[in-house]
């Protein structure tokens, strides 16, 4: 699983369904998300490349409570204890205490949900994972020069991003995404769409140079106007009453 660098001390890597980022300061890592159950071994190799062993991770964060993103956070955690950080809405989805809700479908992204049937029910569940940190949002944690928690509810109750201001770097998780070709979009399969809006428009408005998405290709140069233009080229997406639920 190739490991590619985005810039100075951040990495992504393809972890099954989703990506997953690597933030390096000297030998210390900060894991953004872990990727689906099993990725593990990946994860390991890649800090191998990076001449770094996997008791160099110092913390796990979870940027939401799905299978694709915190699928290997118990795994990771196991290695050497690193603490696992997850918004405290979504914490029972990780430690699996609870099960995440169903979206509810636009008529934007229902046919794409459909259309990825195989594809979302070949994710493996995630394996039950302590949470160390429960977050609330407005935190500052200690990588990257300060890392700024922020709390984006929509496409679930607990997502949230994370803002290094001093690198004008921000992971979305999946608030924010990149389709195939490029294109700057609101995330989808959402619980709030309302609230994904009012989030998209409060990251636009950050400093940002890079931006990393939970799905799709990073903008790592420009993506404070790639963030502005795909707010104000956003359409609302209907909703028909009563079709989806």
């Amino acid at each position: 699983m190739e490991i590619v660098e985005l810039r100075p001390n951040l990495y992504r890597m393809q972890a099954g369904f989703a990506p997953l980022y690597l933030w390096r300061d000297g030998d210390a890592v900060t894991l953004i998300d872990t990727g689906t159950a099993g990725s593990g071994p990946a994860i390991e190799a890649a800090l191998g490349e990076l001449g770094l062993a996997r008791s160099a991770v110092e913390r796990i964060v979870i940027t939401h409570g799905h299978e694709d993103h915190d699928g290997s956070a118990a795994e990771v955690r196991a290695w050497h204890g690193a603490p696992v950080l997850v918004h405290e809405a979504d914490a029972a989805f990780v430690t699996g205490e609870a099960r995440h809700p169903e979206p509810v479908l636009t008529d934007f992204d229902a046919p794409v949900w459909e259309r990825m049937t195989e594809a979302r029910t070949s994710i493996p569940p995630n394996p039950p994972s302590t949470v160390d940190v429960r977050l609330t949002g407005g935190e500052e944690l200690d990588f990257g020069g300060g890392a700024r928690i922020i709390a984006v509810p929509g496409h679930t109750a607990g997502s949230i991003a994370v803002y290094l201001p001093a690198h004008r770097v921000l992971f979305t998780g999946d608030t924010i995404a990149a389709t195939s070709d490029g294109e700057v979009i609101l995330g989808v399969f959402n619980q709030d769409e309302d609230a994904m809006l009012a989030a998209f428009r409060q990251l636009a408005a950050l400093d940002v140079e890079t931006v990393c998405f939970g799905h799709g290709d990073p903008v790592v140069t420009g993506a404070g106007t790639a963030l502005r233009e795909a707010v104000a080229n956003h359409r609302p997406r209907a909703r028909p009453p009563g079709r989806y639920s």
